[in-house]
This record gives C-alpha cells, structure tokens and sequence, in this order.
C-alpha cells in the first residue's frame, strides 16, 4: 500500500538497522485514516469467509478493529499477554517470542471465544520473525479454529516470519514489506 510506506519511509525512525519504530501514525499515536484505508486494503486479499478478526494486544487493536469493522463488524477478539486468576482453567495459551522486547510471553484467549466452527483472519501491527502471528496460529489450532490468513501493516520479510507462515500454507498480506534496511532506511 503506497500511502503507508510513505508514511514508513517519511515518519518511522529506524534504530541500528534492526528495529523500527512507527509510534507517530501506527502503535502510539494512530492515523486513524491510515488504518481504515489499510483495513480496505486487507479485505481485498483475503476472498473467502472470516467469522472473527484476531489479534494480539496492545498494538494490534487498532487494526483489528478497523478490519473487523470492514467484514461487516465482525468479533475482535485479542489475546491477552498477561493472565488473570479468573480465566486459569478456561484458557488456550501459547507461548510468544517478542522480537523487539527480547522475551517470551504467554499468550492467552478464553475458550469461549474461539471454537472450531471459526474462520479466523489474524491482524497485527508487525510481522518480522513470526513469533506472535505463530503464537496466535497456535492458539487457533488449539481450538480446531480455521487460520484465513494473517495480515500485518508492516512486515519486516528480510526477518523471515513471512516464510513460515507461509510454510504452513497461510497466506500472507502486508501493506508495507520492508525488504531490508539501508543506513537506517527502509527498502520495500
């Protein structure tokens, strides 16, 4: 999507050749414009049915509550990082690696909220090595759900997260693949 890797390349700051932080229009400041025109967007990748949009807090919201919102208000459901002594026993979990906080986590969604009779479309703000998109996969095997696909606002390909996704036969969309960086700039 030509409009957003402008808005990559104009106002992300790239640390080290490795990190990038898009805070002013993406994951702490949102351009709410942006992320609907994106929401659009990913819907013309993904021609078949989905019952319910997820994704991973906290970042991940905001696009996927534009795309559940474009599929006709579809459930958000996110997994929470964090748990919580009133869903111990009513969870499924899976075990999330971050690549820009260096650490797992324990992802987790109550069983309710996600059953084999699901469709499900993943949204998240990053792709890079596919540690929470695998994660949220993982979950949805738990609960026999069917993964759409996944779809990022950025991808950072030259990571590899795409490929083993796509190993597992999930089709992948992003709007802005970075194939590498370049003194500290994106090349897409």
């Amino acid at each position: 999507m030509k409009e957003l890797e402008e808005r990559v390349l104009n106002d992300s700051k790239i640390i080290d050749n490795d990190i990038i932080k898009v805070a002013s229009f993406l994951n702490h400041q949102i351009d709410v414009a942006l992320i609907e025109k994106l929401a659009a967007h990913i819907k013309t990748h993904f021609n078949r049915p989905v019952t319910k949009v997820l994704t991973i807090e906290a970042s991940g919201i905001a696009i996927g509550y534009a795309v559940a919102r474009v599929y006709g208000n579809l459930p958000l459901v996110f997994a929470k990082k964090q748990s919580s002594k009133l869903t111990v026993d009513s969870v499924y979990t899976a075990k999330v690696h971050s690549f820009t906080k260096g650490n797992d986590y324990m992802a987790t969604i109550d069983k309710s909220f996600l059953s084999k009779d699901d469709k499900v479309l993943i949204v998240d703000d990053f792709l890079a090595a596919g540690g929470a998109s695998m994660g949220l996969v993982d979950l949805c095997k738990e609960a026999g759900a069917e993964v759409v696909g996944v779809a990022v606002a950025v991808e950072k390909n030259f990571q590899g997260g795409r490929k083993r996704l796509e190993q597992l036969g999930i089709k992948v969309y992003s709007g802005a693949n970075i194939l590498r960086f370049e003194d500290n700039k994106p090349i897409f």
